[in-house]
């Protein structure tokens, strides 16, 4: 519901930079509900166990697992995005420490 919120406040403006904080909080929300779904997989096949259900939850673990793996990458991505341009606004014309001209 906050990401959905968020999202139609940055909706009239059209603005691409006002959905970057949307995407991200929508990603961890997702990531925190994979974790929830595993969590709740491995407790019901603790309680009784079988071989099938065994190789089931190594399935959906190992989906789960990766799926969470790009989410977070994603969403750290998106995140230092944010950051650069928030950086930029603050000091437009700093010195960058990664264009070699600029390197004392």
């Amino acid at each position: 519901m906050i990401a959905i919120i968020a999202f139609v406040r940055a909706l009239p403006g059209r603005d691409p930079d006002a959905f970057v904080p949307v995407r991200s909080s929508l990603g961890r929300f997702l990531a925190l509900g994979l974790e929830f779904q595993l969590a709740s997989d491995i407790l019901r096949t603790a309680i009784s166990p079988s071989f099938d259900q065994i190789g089931k939850l190594a399935a959906i673990a190992a989906i789960r697992t990766a799926l969470n793996y790009f989410l977070a990458r994603e969403v750290a991505e998106e995140q230092r995005i944010l950051d650069c341009k928030r950086q930029a606004a603050k000091d437009p014309g700093g010195v960058r420490a990664d264009r070699p001209s600029d390197r004392p």
